[in-house]
């Protein structure tokens, strides 16, 4: 079932939760390094958290990503493939490819310099020879549907919560909504000049969220998404999502990963808010990644 409308989610949600749960997190995760670090302009176009004049330094992207993809292992097995200083953008593969059970998903980008890492022929024989998976491949047609960045996704309930962009069309929507296998899947729109859903909204292992509410164009939306983890919805600011504090992720069901800017962008309160739900945090070093316009759940694509 997809659905544009808050009434229609919320009545939904009934006949959602009475259906068996799935794992709320991912068995592994893969990463793309990022080899010869720079800033992909056609991006910048639709991507406001982007500053081209800002000047990037190759060696510390590397290592910085080096450093996140160690830190992860504490959680899951992590395979990293070498970057393409063609694809600058590369270093965001939850945008072109993401996984269910026993199968590859490729998605369909916007901009041509993204276009090229949904071709990238390593990904895909990595998971169709050695994981044995078959390949959902939406990376042609007219529509748009960028994946995990503009659709987030409630594994455990078999939700997805999908922003309406120029990076995801409603065509986009339907075609995700069915290569995931999804139960429900609510769209909106984004507010104006926000690209992607997961840098306003994050669900953490099924159970809570963290919702910006100025990244939707109809607030009743972003309510309408609490209602549906009461008592367990962390609201952020216009500065903290900035930080990129949406952007993070569960790949355990006790343990949630943002970047250190985001990290520190969180009060007290939201800190202890977040131990009380249950997790425990870690934060990572960013700052030179961040500068592309994402953060620490852009750079991680799930395993399922």
């Amino acid at each position: 079932m997809i659905v544009n409308d808050p009434g229609a989610f919320l009545a939904a949600l009934a006949r959602i939760d009475a259906l068996p749960r799935a794992p709320a997190t991912a068995r592994a995760a893969f990463l793309v390094s990022p080899l010869d670090f720079s800033l992909a302009r056609e991006s910048a176009a639709d991507n406001r958290y982007m500053d081209l004049d800002l000047a990037t330094d190759s060696g510390r992207a590397l290592t910085e990503h080096a450093e996140l993809a160690r830190r992860l292992t504490i959680d899951v097995p992590v395979v990293t493939f070498p970057g393409d200083a063609q694809a600058p953008d590369g270093i965001f593969p939850n945008n072109a490819f993401a996984t269910t059970a026993g199968h590859l998903i490729v998605g369909r980008m916007r901009h041509a310099v993204r276009q090229r890492e949904t071709g990238r022929p390593d990904i895909r024989a990595w998971f169709s020879h050695i994981m044995g998976y078959s390949t959902i491949d939406l990376s042609t047609g007219g529509h748009v549907a960028e994946l995990t960045g503009a659709l987030v996704i409630d594994r455990a309930r078999g939700i997805g919560f999908c922003g309406l962009s120029e990076r995801c069309d409603m065509a986009g929507a339907r075609a995700m909504h069915a290569a995931f296998g999804l139960h429900l899947t609510f769209c909106f729109d984004l507010a104006d000049g926000e690209y992607h859903t997961n840098v306003v909204l994050a669900v953490l292992a099924g159970r809570a969220v963290i919702l910006a509410a100025d990244g939707f164009a109809n607030p009743e939306a972003a309510h309408a998404i609490a209602r549906a983890y009461p008592d367990r919805t962390l609201w952020i600011d216009v500065e903290q999502k900035q930080a990129f504090a949406a952007n993070a992720i569960t790949l355990s069901p006790h343990r949630v990963w943002m970047s250190a800017r985001a990290s520190t962008s969180l009060s007290a309160r939201q800190h202890a808010a977040l131990t009380a739900a249950g997790f425990e945090m870690e934060a990572v070093d960013l700052g030179e990644i961040e500068k592309a316009g994402g953060s620490l759940r852009c750079c991680i694509a799930e395993i399922f």
